[in-house]
């Protein structure tokens, strides 16, 4: 049995008087891929930046691989294998694609390390290797959202969070990161994926759970949520 890489027992965030978390339970098993679903204000994206140490939890405990990182700071989170590509990609524009990937490495010591991390991403990008010297800010929506998954893995997380990879991207451009999403997988990094396209998010992932109003609605096998049609009907649209 593979171990549990990720959990959230009884997770509570507020923002201000608003509980946008009202004692979630997440599991995250070693090597899988596992979805949040669900609205927007669902608490889908507060869930993520709640592991990453960006939002403070209000109740409950974040465990990564049967150690407490609850409200532990951001850097050292990063430093222990937690990488997350955020939602709006927040990539440096100025600087150039080469120097972005590099930022991604700060936790990195090992220089060897740090080239076959390059080789990587890559193998998985090879537009970005094309793109090296260009400034970030020149590239188009799909290369950006490449970008911003590519300066995630140049920390060789054990877990990545990934919030919202496809939004605003093409429809053909969206198959080409799920694509490489599921080969990160199957590399054996953990993955963890907020989504609101779901029934192509559901098609890699082993595990869902749907969130709605900072409450798990429903979880369940990836498998099983997909065959679902009241669930299609009501949470997962009909991408």
């Amino acid at each position: 049995m593979s171990d549990t890489a990720l959990r959230i027992e009884g997770l509570k965030v507020r923002y201000g008087p608003i509980e946008a978390l009202k004692g979630i339970d997440i599991e995250v098993e070693e090597g899988s891929v596992v979805a949040l679903l669900g609205a927007n204000g669902a608490g889908k994206t507060t869930t993520l930046q709640t592991v990453s140490g960006l939002v403070p939890a209000a109740a409950g405990k974040i465990s990564f691989f049967g150690k407490d990182i609850t409200n532990t700071d951001a850097e050292k989170i990063a430093a222990m294998g937690i990488a997350q590509s955020p939602e709006g990609r927040q990539i440096f524009p100025d600087l150039t694609v080469g120097e972005n990937l590099k930022a991604g490495a700060f936790t990195v010591k090992n220089a060897k390390t740090i080239n076959q991390n390059y080789e990587r991403v890559y193998h998985h990008f090879p537009i970005l290797k094309e793109r090296y010297k260009q400034l970030a800010g020149t590239l188009s929506g799909g290369e950006l959202q490449m970008l911003a998954i590519a300066r995630a893995l140049m920390s060789n997380p054990k877990v990545l969070l990934l919030d919202e990879p496809s939004l605003g991207l093409a429809p053909l451009i969206v198959k080409g990161i799920f694509h490489i999403i599921d080969e990160i997988k199957k590399e054996g990094t953990t993955v963890v994926i907020v989504e609101q396209n779901a029934l192509q998010t559901l098609k890699i992932a082993d595990y869902g759970y749907v969130l709605e109003l900072g409450e798990i609605h429903i979880s369940g096998k990836a498998s099983d949520l997909i065959k679902d049609e009241r669930l299609i009907e009501a949470y997962l649209g009909t991408q």
